[in-house]
């Protein structure tokens, strides 16, 4: 088992891979028929579906519930055209995928902010501002956390990005043994009475640790996990917490970089150039991840049936593996990676919204889920194999 955890460092969180599947497209029909009636049904669903308010104490903030993870950024301006960039941001916004995701370690994504937000500002109206979300991470080396060493390195995303007040600041902490994260979680508390953060919230923090911080009394709005229809480690400890607590769950690695869409279905990563090949640190991450849960061939009887599903509702194999973690207790949000400037995944985003998935549908991925190995066990509770030697 620890040869498997040592695999895991903080430069694997990378984004997830959009795909480009095969969607059926309903074409309007000036008759009102069964297909109409249907249509209008769904668009009201995803108007409803589409946003969330995450919520603690007095502190409060409405987010879309499909995210954009903008950790494509992470090599730098040289992966990506700054324009074209912000170009496809704006593009995301209009189509109501206003809520961005960033890292202050992950490169250049606040500062792609920063001109996306002023960009709106400027050619977009008011409205639109009101939507538009930036959620950025704070993940501090283990030095003391004084009130001004917190101070400052917020202050220097708010610059990056800016804004006055950040949306969401959430918090990552690497050693537990180090009680430093609730000095520092207190400052950024008392920095949102300021004025400076509108909420504060967690990334990779486990069951106990949520605990112990929400006896602290800080108002925390959410955690972000790693969460698929694979790891449903959430739903074993942490979701339970979270009901009773008020707290939401915002998840990442939800189409496992990729590897739960077509382009993986069917094929056996044991042939040498067989298949797709393994070609991003997310893919082979969560490769890893899949070994640990049950296997190659069992992942392709898990791709079969959601294939079966997709189909069904006329949607692709990873809108299917987000709304079905959506629909999980406590999970307010899901993110998606996005690859700004190099391709798009807005279509298969908002289909998300207006999906029902049946009980049918839920009980068949909830069956093949089951199969595998208890991860908890195998990896540990969330965030574990980020600090398991």
């Amino acid at each position: 088992m620890s040869s498997y955890l040592n695999q895991y460092t903080i430069s694997n969180l990378t984004p997830l891979k959009p795909t480009k599947p095969k969607t059926r497209i309903r074409r309007n029909s000036s008759r009102l028929g069964p297909n109409s009636v249907r249509s209008e049904l769904n668009t009201a669903v995803a108007a409803e579906n589409r946003r969330v308010i995450l919520s603690q104490a007095n502190d409060s903030v409405e987010i879309c519930r499909v995210l954009n993870g903008m950790w494509q950024t992470s090599g730098g301006w040289g992966r990506i055209d700054r324009n074209d960039a912000v170009e496809a941001m704006l593009r995301y916004a209009d189509a109501g995928l206003s809520t961005f995701d960033m890292a202050d370690h992950y490169g250049p994504a606040e500062d792609l902010y920063g001109i996306f937000i002023n960009r709106v500002r400027r050619e977009r109206p008011p409205q639109l501002l009101e939507k538009v979300r930036g959620l950025t991470k704070w993940v501090p080396p283990p030095v003391k956390m004084s009130r001004s060493f917190v101070e400052k390195s917020i202050d220097v995303s708010r610059k990056r990005m800016d804004v006055a007040c950040l949306d969401m600041l959430q918090f990552h902490w690497w050693d537990y043994a180090n009680t430093g994260y609730l000095d520092a979680l207190k400052h950024l508390t008392d920095l949102k009475d300021e004025g400076k953060i509108k909420a504060v919230a967690l990334t990779n923090f486990d069951t106990e640790r949520l605990r112990i911080i929400l006896e602290n009394e800080i108002p925390i709005v959410s955690n972000q996990v790693q969460h698929s229809i694979v790891d449903m480690r959430p739903q074993q400890k942490m979701a339970e917490l979270c009901q009773q607590k008020g707290v939401k769950l915002i998840t990442y690695g939800t189409v496992m970089g990729g590897l739960l869409s077509e382009k993986f279905l069917d094929t056996n990563l044991s042939i040498p150039f067989a298949g797709p090949s393994l070609d991003t640190p997310s893919l082979q991450k969560y490769k890893r991840m899949v070994d640990a849960w049950g296997g190659w061939s069992q992942f392709q009887v898990l791709l079969q049936k959601l294939s079966q599903i997709s189909r069904k509702h006329g949607v692709s194999i990873a809108t299917i593996a987000v709304k079905y973690i959506l629909d999980q207790p406590a999970v307010a949000g899901s993110m998606i990676g996005v690859r700004l400037g190099l391709s798009d995944h807005i279509q298969d985003a908002n289909a998300i919204f207006s999906l029902v998935l049946d009980e049918e549908d839920a009980e068949s991925i909830r069956e093949i889920s089951s199969r595998g190995k208890d991860l908890m066990k195998v990896i540990g509770d969330c965030g574990d194999e980020y600090r398991r030697a």
